[in-house]
């Protein structure tokens, strides 16, 4: 778990370069830490302090995902699992989250939610069922988004909760999406032949 950074990494976080960092440690304005070697790092309280949050107590979260209001059978199957792994783990849960929606939508509510709540380090850990659960794709850049805002995320790995029907309709919509656009790109194309050919005496 991440709760220290460096000043490369901290700049990097809050949007400022290291040399900004090095006048504001020299002015007193945003003092950094010292290693026994006497190296500069951050904290993730001072993350916190810096956008306005304060450090707040961490809990652990579920978060359980389908595709459509026709899975709520499966919904409920994986809460139960997801809830019986924590119980069994000795894991206290905070909150328990819940979306239904496609592993391809990135602006599903409770997911925007538990994602601002890690921002905020108001998250320990957050436990899914599988990967899949909580993104379909691009599961390893989230993963680091949370680790870097010093939480876990522990997948039970339970392929049964993954239903393979859910991929077969992300993977048709990705195919959709792409093939949109390469008509409009053709259709494009035939326009700017057609503009051409008008224009040419």
């Amino acid at each position: 778990m991440k709760n220290t950074y460096s000043p490369r990494e901290f700049g990097a976080l809050i949007g400022r370069a290291v040399n900004t960092l090095q006048r504001w440690d020299r002015m007193g304005i945003l003092k950094a830490h010292r290693t026994l070697t006497n190296r500069r790092y951050y904290t993730h309280e001072q993350y916190l302090k810096f956008i306005g949050q304060k450090a707040a107590v961490k809990n652990i979260m579920t978060y359980c995902r389908v595709s459509s209001a026709g899975q709520k059978k499966d919904l409920a199957a994986q809460k139960e699992a997801v809830e019986h792994f924590c119980v069994a783990s000795g894991k206290p849960v905070g909150a328990a989250l819940e979306d239904i929606g496609s592993g391809l939508n990135y602006r599903r509510k409770q997911f925007v939610r538990l994602m601002q709540m890690v921002e905020r380090g108001e998250v320990f850990e957050i436990v899914i069922a599988h990967k899949d659960r909580l993104v379909r794709f691009g599961f390893e850049w989230f993963e680091k988004f949370c680790n870097d805002h010093g939480c876990t995320i522990t997948v039970m790995n339970a392929e049964s909760l993954s239903p393979e029907q859910e991929m077969t309709q992300d993977l048709l919509s990705i195919i959709h999406c792409f093939s949109s656009r390469l008509y409009g790109l053709r259709k494009y194309k035939k326009k700017l032949r057609e503009m051409i050919m008008e224009a040419t005496p």
